[in-house]
């Protein structure tokens, strides 16, 4: 055995059989494992330190900087990064999925000119009951309506009105959802 090994430190050992445990628990109950850093957080504790209203969920690979508000029940997935610092405000009940990236800000100006000018800022505001589709990216300074579906891999870099189906690179209006008295969705692509 070498001198100093890590892997025989106590705590290390500690640490490898919580992460056994957490595995098992995460397996047999949800059908899943995660990454360490996400069995250790609760992400509904994390959106409470960080003010969030009741039923917000955050998981721990998030990045939020920034003047960020999020609605109540509203879900922010794994890789996601929230830039607040032009202002960003999300509402009720939305699903951001893995690895959406949502800025109020760029340095396009900054880096071009040698850090003579100042980055911009503009403030993004993402309505209730929307579904931001995995990795898609919103630019600054937009406005998404409420009850929005931006599909996957989508650049939103223009506002859209309620009820759209956004998708592309450059994002366009795709259809319209549509929502009856059940709560059953529809959607009528054009």
């Amino acid at each position: 055995m070498e001198e100093n090994n890590p892997f025989e430190n106590p705590l290390f050992k500690n640490l490898e059989q919580l992460r056994e445990d957490l595995d098992s628990h995460f397996l047999n109950n949800f059908q899943r494992i995660v990454p360490f850093s996400e069995a250790l957080g609760n992400r509904w504790k994390k959106a409470e330190r960080l003010g969030f209203p009741k039923g917000c969920n955050i998981h721990d690979l998030s990045y939020i900087i920034g003047n960020v508000q999020i609605g109540k029940d509203t879900y922010v997935g794994p890789y996601t990064f929230l830039d607040g610092s032009g202002g960003l405000d999300i509402g009720d009940n939305c699903s951001i999925s893995a690895g959406v990236q949502i800025y109020s800000h760029d340095s396009l100006k900054w880096a071009l000119s040698g850090g003579k000018k100042d980055y911009d800022k503009a403030a993004v505001s993402i309505g209730s009951h929307c579904y931001l589709g995995p990795n898609c990216v919103v630019s600054k300074g937009v406005t998404l309506g409420n009850k929005c579906l931006v599909g996957a891999f989508s650049l939103v870099n223009q506002n859209f009105p309620d009820k759209s189906i956004i998708m592309g690179v450059p994002a366009i209006r795709k259809g319209t959802v549509i929502i009856n008295e059940q709560g059953d969705v529809h959607l009528d692509y054009d």
